[in-house]
């Protein structure tokens, strides 16, 4: 950089001529670039919130694509005894249940058997379902012991086994994991010690086989509780049974979890399975709040008069490109099915003076009690994605994709930022350049002016020491 002087020969304020110079030809270009970015700025704010409110627009619909969430089922009757959910296979009725039993755990419990004791010498094949596995136990094996490789043992996923102490001594509980009457346990025992597998003696006095026609028939272990099934009864003379307390699709489409028996004087509980078309409403709600803070905000968007300003996308095409293609998806029609179609406006669906739209509660409830499948296929659409909310989501990401039309605007305009950017340092550089050369044409003439003037007071003295040269007083 050129070295600045103040005007030391030539009196002038060099730093302020060289300052405002360049002032002078920064000031013009800087106004425009400012401007510019501005302009590119608010462009990329403006379509980004646009693009924002119609992704908002997009995901209203999101339910009212699912043909999941159409003609669903609520079932009502849920009490102390039954609790009960439905699919939408469920067809509308009414149905009586009656708790008749609960499915139980098999449990087990032996005789008392001092904690010290070694209670015998063999093999227990234990078998619940269709888990069985083997327990080899030792000559000097106490009860303890039993309980403990029982419940290690790798093969065991159907047993629990614990220890209860009273009065008497220790006895082995033995539990089914598993409620119903096929998880019943059976116990069958080689004993080594007498080779008696079903006396009440040594390791034998653990074997339990409920089957009396079976060859290792013994019921040396107490039944605290039976391995039952439960069993409800619907409408009087349908009886069901399951190996747990649920019942699935004993009436289509429907879970009843059985929780209480029914006493004699207790009310029969009462199922009462009813449409559920809510969803349509909470999806139309949804969609028309967010179309209407759409319009909201595409007006302010692209208003353009003297008392309310000038929006950031008056006049532009993508605006109102994205504002008329969404209103043509209004008034178009759509399938309802069997050659039939419809238009949305016929669902409740008003659009009011201002553009906005707003819902006839009760127009909406007739269409939809009148024919829920229409109202799904006009919504769903009988073939992927050609229903109004799939021709709706085409129209809307054919703006909000990742290689959409705001997308494309937004890169755009992101590049000529970056190129305006890359012109301002060029400028920049080029004015740097500038203010040296005119620091270095300054300080030359200042040094030339200082020079001059050496010279004329040089001059003046040797006039004035001349012979014959009056000095003029002063």
């Amino acid at each position: 950089m050129a070295i600045s002087f103040t005007g030391i020969g030539s009196g002038l304020q060099v730093n302020e001529i060289v300052t405002a110079l360049v002032n002078a030809e920064k000031s013009p270009y800087q106004a425009r670039v400012t401007k510019q970015q501005a302009n590119f700025t608010t462009d990329i704010s403006a379509v980004g919130t646009l693009k924002a409110s119609l992704e908002e627009l997009n995901g209203s619909l999101e339910s009212l694509g699912d043909i999941e969430n159409f003609q669903k089922r609520t079932i009502s009757g849920s009490d102390d005894f039954v609790s009960l959910s439905s699919e939408k296979n469920a067809q509308t009725n009414n149905y009586s249940i009656k708790v008749n039993s609960l499915a139980e755990n098999h449990k087990l419990t032996s005789n008392a058997i001092a904690g010290d004791e070694a209670v015998g010498e063999g093999k227990l094949t234990i078998s619940s379902g269709s888990n069985s596995f083997d327990i080899n136990v030792s000559d000097t094996a106490k009860l303890a012991d039993i309980r403990d490789a029982i419940n290690d043992s790798a093969d065991n996923d159907s047993v629990n086994a614990t220890i209860i102490t009273d009065d008497t001594g220790q006895r082995l509980v033995l539990s089914s994991k598993e409620t119903g009457a096929e998880n019943a346990i059976k116990i069958v025992v080689d004993d080594v010690g007498d080779a008696n597998n079903t006396d009440l003696s040594g390791l034998s006095r653990l074997a339990y086989d409920s089957d009396t026609a079976s060859a290792t028939y013994a019921e040396n272990l107490n039944e605290v509780t039976a391995a039952t099934d439960a069993s409800i009864t619907i409408d009087g003379t349908l009886v069901a049974s399951s190996s747990t307390n649920e019942f699935k699709d004993v009436i289509e489409g429907v879970t009843i979890n059985a929780k209480k028996t029914h006493n004699a004087d207790d009310d029969l509980s009462k199922a009462t399975i009813t449409e559920n078309n809510n969803n349509v409403a909470a999806g139309l709600k949804s969609f028309v709040e967010k179309f209407n803070a759409f319009i909201d905000l595409s007006n302010q968007l692209g208003r353009s008069s003297a008392e309310e300003g000038v929006g950031a996308l008056a006049g532009d095409s993508l605006l109102r490109g994205s504002v008329n293609q969404v209103r043509s998806m209004l008034t178009s029609e759509f399938s309802t099915g069997n050659g039939n179609t419809d238009f949305l406006a016929n669902f409740g669906i008003r659009t009011e003076r201002s553009g906005k739209l707003s819902i006839d509660s009760d127009a909406l409830k007739a269409a939809v009690e009148s024919d829920p499948q229409a109202i799904q296929t006009f919504f769903v659409g009988e073939n992927d994605g050609d229903g109004f909310v799939g021709q709706l989501d085409t129209v809307i990401k054919g703006y909000t994709a990742s290689d959409g039309i705001i997308s494309s605007r937004i890169e755009g305009r992101e590049t000529q930022l970056d190129k305006l950017q890359d012109e301002v340092d060029a400028f920049n550089s080029r004015m740097k350049k500038y203010e040296e050369r005119l620091y270095s044409q300054y300080n030359a003439m200042d040094i030339l002016v200082a020079n001059l003037n050496s010279t004329g007071s040089y001059l003046q003295q040797q006039l004035a020491n001349l012979p014959g040269v009056a000095k003029k007083s002063s």
